[in-house]
């Protein structure tokens, strides 16, 4: 059968083998060398159960209903066998479904006389359609009753209702059960057994035995049970309309625009939390419980969110682990090796995210979150050994988890714009599309349609404009059809889904609202210069898409201690504002300049100083500074033994002013030393944005097409070479005991030459591989055989040390 299925293949014109590697794009992972090697690996069990794996629930019937119609004889079936087994279905959507796996070379052969793919048996259960084997095979008995129609009729209408229950849950499969532990045997079973309804068969092998723990309902009883429902049971030949609200396609666009910046804006909040304190590494890895916590509360988040944005975070290649040499704030020593603990931080990549456009911020996170391995719907439930699974463990690793969510994206994308499902309903959709891949994925599914309404995907349950782009990806020939550029084929920019969110998104203002209470407001998202200068200058109250900020005197002592003057603020209010500047902000300003370097501090351990000797004895009087142990020196000067940065710490917590000083006396303005983890590449632009094996289409689908064939027809030119040949090249021969000598090989090259005919040649290539090749030589010169292929059209050089022999080809 597997030479009759390559001869299919090989029959199959360019455009047809094209459409198979379409719809099994993992047999040409890596390309086969012919079609022979691609026959063989479309019939190895992987292959076909990931073929089967994308099938729809009623394909997936008719492929059971054709492995119940084979013949006993000759294991054939045929499109009319199968339509008698499909009733109340229209013939047309049956046929549509027996080309599907014709297409995908499931079912092979003239409709009339089908084979079925051997390894379908080996990956599917082996009771079709969930009906036992036949009663001729179980038992003879039973064989008797299903022979005698009537006697079968009367058997199971005198069955009592308690036996009647057992073949009813039996018959809608699967056919088997288990006996009762210890050998008892229920009265309605052993009824059903002593009339030859069932029988027992062995737990292991399901061999049919007297003394077996299992029962099997023969095939015949089965399909007698379901006269009502059909022979396969209910049958959908249409995918399940969910039914949900329909709302406005813009509401959703707004609604899920408006998410976007919320989850960009959570993200950074988060890495902020982090850069400014950074949370440490568990020994078992992943994030701890407090910290995740804190940074809940530091965030304004609930605990799940938190931990689906960190974990995008960490995929997007934003944060990272490192270990920071020196102690520091937030850095743990191990007291037991004294080694520092690993902490997450921020990457390098945060500042150039930062950056970024929010459409593109989104876009880097979402693709991440498509292509990360990761499901975080685990975070805080218990694994195997009852330990919590923590943000950011090893734990959390599924690898199904991008194809669950694309596949969750597509039930969402092929419903009407603006329909909003429910999840029950998105699921059953999955469970018909793809019943054996969306079996054990239903948690993953609700993760991904969750996930997907936090970060903005979704809107209002609907699946947004920009969120299709998002799955669609790109055509990845549009561009470049060789795959030949750097990018993949990709050209460099924008990418549709990021103009289209940007499009909904309100464009970044350069300008604030400053209100009397010394409250700023943006109307709008910031530009990224005016994030940063607002980052220095005042608190962040509420974001959103018109964020609060608050000046504080605080605020103005931070941003004077990094090297803003009085006024370079007014300056910075003035330009910024479209309000009049309040009289309480220039008041601000001004006092907080004034007092700002008041007092001067120094290495002593460290030393204060001032000129406003009654500031110095305020300060020494301060009960609140009595941990700091100060003492005078001078009237204006004073000392502690503790280091620079307590001191300026402790001072600025009790409302004063210091400012740092050098040896010279002049002042120390620094901004806080912000620490990054090393960067990391991104899960998207590391595993691509495919899921599985690439989508070929076009120039480049041809070309694996024409690989093959040129594959096929060199396979099969050195089958068809002299017996001489093959044997030079090391192949099998019976009744060969020698090889063609070199010199012969030789004489013959120099006769055809001569002769302008053509011959058969063996050699080996350059990988040591043993080939040969039909060519007509044009000349043997400088150890070199140059001969033209007649069939290519194309002018081969052979080294003469390569040749192993030569035959004239035979008339």
């Amino acid at each position: 059968m597997a030479t009759a299925f390559a001869d299919q293949l090989r029959a199959l014109s360019d455009e047809a083998l094209g459409a198979l590697i379409q719809v099994r794009p993992d047999l040409v992972v890596p390309v086969p060398a012919d079609v022979s090697a691609l026959a063989v690996r479309a019939q190895s069990r992987g292959s076909v159960s990931r073929c089967l794996d994308a099938l729809d629930e009623f394909t997936l019937a008719v492929l059971d209903a054709a492995r119940l119609s084979r013949a006993e004889q000759t294991a054939l079936t045929s499109v009319a066998e199968i339509l008698q087994l499909t009733p109340g279905v229209a013939d047309d959507d049956v046929r549509a479904a027996v080309s599907r796996l014709r297409d995908r070379f499931l079912l092979f052969g003239p409709e009339d006389a089908m084979h079925v793919v051997s390894a379908v048996d080996e990956v599917t259960s082996p009771y079709p359609a969930g009906l036992g084997r036949p009663a001729d095979y179980l038992d003879p008995q039973a064989a008797a009753l299903c022979a005698d129609g009537a006697k079968l009729r009367r058997t199971l209408l005198a069955a009592p209702p308690a036996s009647r229950a057992v073949l009813d849950r039996l018959a809608a499969g699967p056919p088997v059960g288990a006996l009762a532990a210890g050998g008892r045997i229920a009265e309605p079973v052993r009824w059903l057994l002593d009339n030859h309804v069932l029988v027992q068969v062995t737990e292991v092998g399901r061999a049919p035995r007297g003394d077996g723990e299992l029962v099997e309902l023969p095939r015949e009883i089965g399909m007698l049970l379901r006269r009502d429902s059909g022979p396969l049971g209910e049958l959908r030949p249409v995918p399940p309309a969910p039914a949900g609200t329909v709302r406005d396609p813009k509401s959703v666009d707004s609604a899920g625009a408006g998410q976007v910046m919320d989850a960009v804006r959570n993200t950074e909040a988060l890495l902020d939390a982090l850069a400014a304190e950074p949370a440490v590494v568990l020994k078992t890895g992943g994030l701890g419980v407090r910290d995740l916590k804190r940074l809940s509360r530091a965030a304004g988040l609930d605990e799940p969110t938190t931990g689906l944005l960190l974990e995008v975070a960490h995929a997007a290649g934003l944060l990272g682990e490192t270990d920071v040499t020196g102690t520091g704030r937030g850095v743990t020593t191990s007291r037991a090796t004294g080694t520092q603990e690993e902490i997450f931080l921020p990457t390098g990549g945060y500042d150039l995210w930062r950056a970024l456009s929010i459409a593109q911020r989104w876009e880097a996170l979402a693709n991440s979150w498509l292509a990360m391995t990761r499901q975080t719907s685990l975070i805080g439930q218990r694994d195997d050994r009852d330990r919590p699974i923590n943000v950011l463990a090893p734990d959390a690793e599924r690898s199904g988890a991008p194809q669950a969510r694309r596949e969750a994206l597509a039930a969402l994308i092929g419903l009407p714009p603006g329909t909003a499902p429910r999840p029950d309903d998105v699921l059953g959709l999955l469970s018909w599309q793809a019943p054996r891949r969306a079996r054990g994925r239903e948690s993953a599914h609700r993760d991904a349609l969750t996930s997907a309404a936090f970060l903005g995907v979704t809107g209002l349950g609907a699946i947004t404009s920009y969120g299709r782009l998002l799955q669609s990806g790109g055509d990845p020939d549009s561009h470049d059809p060789l795959g030949t550029g750097p990018d993949g084929g990709r050209v460099p920019g924008a990418s549709e889904t990021v103009r289209t969110l940007d499009a909904l998104i309100p464009a970044p203002v350069d300008h604030v609202l400053v209100q009397a209470d010394l409250s700023v407001v943006v109307p709008g998202p910031p530009e990224p210069e005016l994030a940063a200068e607002l980052e220095i200058v005042a608190e962040l109250e509420s974001g959103g898409g018109a964020s609060v900020h608050r000046v504080t005197a605080a605020s103005v002592r931070r941003a004077l201690d990094v090297g803003y003057a009085a006024g370079d603020l007014h300056a910075l209010f003035q330009r910024r504002s479209r309000t009049p500047i309040p009289q309480t902000l220039t008041y601000l300003i001004d006092d907080a300049a004034r007092k700002h370097g008041g007092l001067r501090t120094g290495s002593a351990g460290s030393y204060l100083r001032s000129d406003d000797e009654a500031l110095v004895a305020q300060v020494l009087a301060d009960k609140r500074l009595g941990p700091l142990l100060l003492r005078r020196l001078a009237p204006t000067v004073l000392v502690t033994p503790l280091q620079l940065a307590r001191l300026l710490g402790a001072l600025r917590d009790a409302g004063y002013a210091p400012v740092a000083e050098d040896a010279a006396g002049a002042a120390v303005l620094s901004r806080p030393k912000v620490r990054r983890a090393p960067s990391r590449t991104p899960v998207s632009a590391r595993l691509g944005d495919q899921a599985g094996p690439p989508t070929l289409a076009g120039p480049r689908l041809a070309g694996v097409v024409e690989q093959i064939r040129r594959g096929d027809i060199a396979t099969r030119a050195a089958r068809r070479a002299p017996v001489t040949v093959r044997a030079a090249n090391g192949q099998s021969v019976p009744g060969l005991t020698s090889v063609q000598a070199h010199t012969q090989a030789m004489a013959v090259l120099q006769q055809a030459v001569r002769d302008k005919v053509r011959v058969w040649v063996g050699y080996v290539d350059t990988h040591g591989a043993t080939l040969s090749r039909l060519v007509r030589p044009v000349s043997v010169s400088a150890g070199y055989l140059r001969a033209e292929d007649e069939r290519t059209e194309t002018l081969h050089t052979f080294a003469l040390h390569r040749v192993t022999a030569a035959v004239l080809e035979e008339e």
